[in-house]
């Protein structure tokens, strides 16, 4: 009898894990049934500059202040370099910036998460989000400390996209069946990708607050998993000639790539003429990248742009 007893305790203990995988890998799974073997983003491209140069004055005009960006910058106190670099370059040019700290910091003002696990910080930010600037901004870009971003080459992008539509972009990535934007090249969320993500977080069945429950996956996969089940799938940004513009590694890193790889066009091998971030920067690095991005000209060259993106009145931009 102890022996059965014994066999039976194993074989639900067993069949019990077998069905919290299977509940897993659902998880991760979800959407694709038959086409599993076929990837499910879309590439989406900027538009060319003859599209833009064609439009009236009166058209530019209105197209370029109706692209407003809300930008979340997810840290933590290990992070505070990274931090400073951030609040003193890039992040000034967007229509506004805010930080969301894992704790209290006295040196910098935050918005105050109260957790140190990066999903849960995600998560909060997005909500919190959500519930303050709904119906301030369009478009919410989402980045880690060590990213760099070009935000007017981000509005020049979405310039022909529309933010009631649920776009979700940035440098896709694959992961099992499961596709996804990293975090390291930023993510982008419409108006109506954030609305929809805001309706799926009250559903701990789809979107757990806690992740998985064997193994954890990162946060950016996560959200990945959240956002499909609102019919919300990763699109990958690439510029009017297909190259991407969200770049999950730093401008010297690339370069070395491009030398290694194609020597004979180092440039072109290397990155977009219209790139929105590069990530894994230090510090220093993006000061110096703030000095060739806004400050660096050369003389006598003219640029033809036809439209201007312009930070916010007040604030204090190269």
């Amino acid at each position: 009898m102890l022996s059965e007893s014994s066999s039976f305790m194993k074989g639900v203990l067993l069949g019990g894990i077998f069905c919290v995988v299977v509940t897993l890998l659902g998880h991760v799974k979800i959407g694709h049934g038959t086409r599993a073997h076929h990837h499910e983003h879309h590439h989406i491209q900027a538009p060319n500059k003859e599209e833009v140069l064609n439009l009236s004055e009166d058209e530019q005009l209105e197209l370029s202040q109706s692209i407003r960006v809300y930008c979340i910058v997810l840290v933590k106190p290990k992070d505070i370099g990274h931090w400073a670099a951030v609040k003193e370059t890039w992040s000034k040019h967007c229509d506004k910036a805010e930080f969301y700290s894992s704790e209290d910091v006295k040196v910098f003002n935050a918005v105050v998460l109260n957790t140190n696990d990066m999903w849960t910080m995600m998560r909060k930010a997005y909500k919190i989000t959500y519930e303050r600037y709904k119906d301030e901004f369009n478009w919410f870009f989402l980045a880690y400390p060590t990213t760099f971003a070009i935000i007017e080459n981000l509005k020049y992008f979405l310039l022909k996209k529309d933010p009631a539509q649920p776009f979700y972009i940035g440098h896709t990535m694959k992961s099992g069946d499961l596709e996804y934007v990293d975090g390291e090249g930023g993510i982008v969320l419409s108006i109506e990708s954030l609305r929809r993500l805001s309706h799926v977080f009250e559903d701990s069945d789809k979107c757990p607050e806690q992740g998985g429950m064997i193994w954890k996956l990162s946060e950016d996969k996560q959200l990945a998993v959240c956002l499909k089940y609102t019919g919300v799938i990763a699109e990958n940004a690439e510029d009017s000639e297909g190259k991407d513009v969200f770049n999950t590694k730093s401008v010297n890193a690339l370069i070395k790539e491009a030398m290694a790889s194609r020597p004979e066009q180092v440039v072109d091998g290397c990155c977009s003429d219209m790139a929105i971030t590069f990530n894994g920067l230090s510090p220093n690095h993006m000061h110096v990248m703030m000095y060739g991005v806004y400050r660096l000209r050369p003389y006598g060259h003219t640029y033809s742009d036809a439209l201007v993106f312009l930070p916010p009145a007040g604030s204090d931009n190269d």
